[in-house]
């Protein structure tokens, strides 16, 4: 029997059709961030890892919907699906995979639909993104996008208690992980359009847009690289101490994380004017040792 069957089994999800919705997201999630998958599958406990599958696979598919197609359409298709979701918690049922799995790991986990509700009422914080012009506007878009996308996820790792403490130690987390984010995808955001460095830091290292789009190596754009991957390192040095709260089972995934989203800012630090090119990624070598480290843990914590 595979890994994955196991995982099922573990969870609870015998029903045939259940066990394929599952799988096809998972199939979904392996594809869209690999290496984040991989720490999950190593690291979680068997009978958390498809309920971990189902809320990102819900994620994932809502920034597609957002992310996709004209942009004069993407607003009525993030409705109907907005619509599609509120129907499916409402009735319990629904003819999409993705809401199906969603649906059975609410009926397991039923303090994720509050965290599904609260994503559903400020998702079109992303759809109606047009850049920051200030470090506040950055700031309310962590406030209103990120962290309840993050939640999703992050709400199914929670202990039972400490919740307030648990929130505010994944908003460290979220923020640090989405200025990487930003500043790492810049070659391909500009591509697309999409800037998301606040202006007034820009005009505080005297760059413009124009310098980024063509990776003009200047000073300034040079000390605008550096400052934005020294606060995401800031932050998610910070974060550290969400490793406490959670429990000690879930403990290997959120320090694989956080290590991995280390690893990758000294990778982006490193490649300096280059990061206008092309995204950074962390020494396959590296990456794999942090995932080794903490599956001895994994094991040692497991029956």
């Amino acid at each position: 029997m595979s890994s994955w069957n196991k995982a099922l089994d573990a969870a609870g999800i015998g029903e045939a059709g259940l066990r394929d919705d599952y799988t096809e997201q998972r199939k979904i999630v392996a594809r869209y961030r690999r290496s984040s998958y991989l720490a999950a599958r190593l690291l979680l406990p068997a009978a958390l890892f498809p309920h971990v599958v189902a809320a990102t696979g819900f994620m994932h598919h809502g920034d597609n919907v957002m992310d996709s197609g004209p942009v004069a359409e993407r607003a009525d298709a993030y409705a109907e699906w907005e619509k599609r979701v509120r129907e499916a918690l409402d009735t319990g049922r629904s003819d999409l995979p993705v809401l199906r799995a969603l649906l059975n790991t609410i009926a397991a986990h039923p303090r994720l639909r509050g965290h599904v509700e609260e994503y559903l009422s400020t998702a079109r914080t992303d759809l109606e993104f047009s850049g920051f012009a200030t470090e506040a506007d950055y700031q309310r878009y962590v406030d209103e996008y990120s962290l309840p996308s993050f939640m999703l996820i992050a709400c199914l790792l929670a202990p039972q208690d400490e919740l307030a403490a648990y929130r505010a130690a994944c908003r460290t987390y979220i923020d640090g992980s989405q200025r990487l984010d930003f500043v790492n995808d810049l070659a391909e955001d500009l591509r697309g359009g999409r800037l998301a460095v606040p202006a007034d830091v820009m005009e505080r290292y005297g760059v413009t847009r124009t310098d980024l789009e063509e990776a003009l190596d200047t000073p300034g754009t040079r000390e605008l690289l550096q400052h934005l991957l020294e606060q995401a390192s800031t932050s998610l040095a910070a974060a550290r101490p969400l490793v406490d709260l959670v429990p000690p089972a879930n403990r290997p995934l959120v320090r694989a994380l956080i290590e991995l989203e280390t690893l990758t800012t000294t990778a982006a630090a490193t490649k300096e004017i280059d990061l206008l090119r092309s995204p950074a990624s962390p020494s396959p070598l590296a990456a794999l040792g942090v995932l080794a480290r903490e599956y001895l843990r994994a094991r040692r914590l497991r029956p």
